[in-house]
């Protein structure tokens, strides 16, 4: 099965694939509302906004791995809204790690950061940037949305 062929659901139930970015620049991260990398969410959608008519979106799955997401995924969902004014899809929440890993990040996972881990994610806001194609970069949690290396990517795969 491809990348593109996992499915996921969005938090109105309805069930969605990357098939729907097949053409577009996709940067998948792990969010949670009471971590302390929250502030994330801001520059997520900054470059959601910056890049969005070029063919990017990011997209946000909620997790409760580390223990810092909200209870119920309507709970999410207003806290992006009121607290970030988030616009980019936050998606059903999920599990990225351990025994019931979502398929999704079970094949996400298989890439390799500039570090050179691969494997278990770490911690919330580890990011995913697939391009077209189906390339995956890795990147940490610590490294900010709007971080050069991350950006270039972006730019670079995106049409001008």
């Amino acid at each position: 099965m491809s990348l593109y062929d996992i499915p996921f659901e969005r938090m109105d139930g309805t069930t969605t694939s990357l098939a729907d970015h097949r053409d577009d620049v996709v940067l998948v991260v792990n969010v949670a509302s009471r971590c302390g990398l929250a502030p994330q969410y801001e520059t997520l959608e900054q470059l959601q906004k910056t890049y969005a008519a070029r063919g990017f979106t990011v997209l946000g799955f909620p997790s409760n791995q580390f223990l810092q997401e909200l209870s119920t995924d309507e709970k999410v969902a207003e806290f992006c809204s009121t607290t970030y004014g988030v616009t980019f899809p936050v998606l059903a929440r999920v599990r990225v790690n351990g025994r019931h890993t979502h398929p999704l990040y079970a094949e996400l996972k298989k890439s390799t950061d500039d570090g050179g881990h691969t494997g278990r994610v770490r911690w919330n806001f580890e990011k995913f940037l697939v391009l077209p194609g189906g390339d995956v970069h890795r990147f940490s949690p610590k490294t900010v949305p709007d971080d050069p290396a991350l950006v270039g990517v972006i730019e670079k795969a995106l049409p001008r």
